[in-house]
């Protein structure tokens, strides 16, 4: 279901494992590849990117990626390691949000999506 970049904290990856969640981890397979790799790998596979770098909404939308796969951009690190997760495990939770098909940007108090193609 996920793909941790190699900037995911690993409490919060296995946070996320712990709750049932599938997440593969960049750091754990492909230790090293570009953010280019990533986001084909996700494709691939069906995968959501969960990341701290920024260059992956440069890479969709100026450079226009094809199918692009949905990523959701963690802007603040926040106090602890499980942060990430916290956050995570909360926009799970609302069944208001859909995932597919976006770039997806969590600030602390804040969500903002933008839906490819639209």
């Amino acid at each position: 279901m996920f793909l941790a970049d190699e900037n995911f904290p690993r409490p919060s990856l296995l946070l996320l494992r712990e709750k049932g969640f599938k997440v593969q981890s960049v750091q754990e397979e492909f230790a090293g590849i570009g953010d280019e790799k990533v986001i084909e790998i996700a494709s691939s596979q069906n995968l959501i990117i969960l990341t701290f770098d920024s260059d992956y909404g440069e890479i969709i939308f100026k450079y226009k990626s094809i199918n692009p796969p949905t990523v959701i951009y963690f802007r603040n690190k926040g106090n602890n390691p499980l942060f990430a997760g916290e956050i995570l495990l909360r926009i799970l939770s609302d069944s208001t949000i859909s995932l597919a098909g976006s770039f997806i940007v969590v600030e602390a108090e804040n969500l903002r999506q933008r839906f490819y193609g639209r």
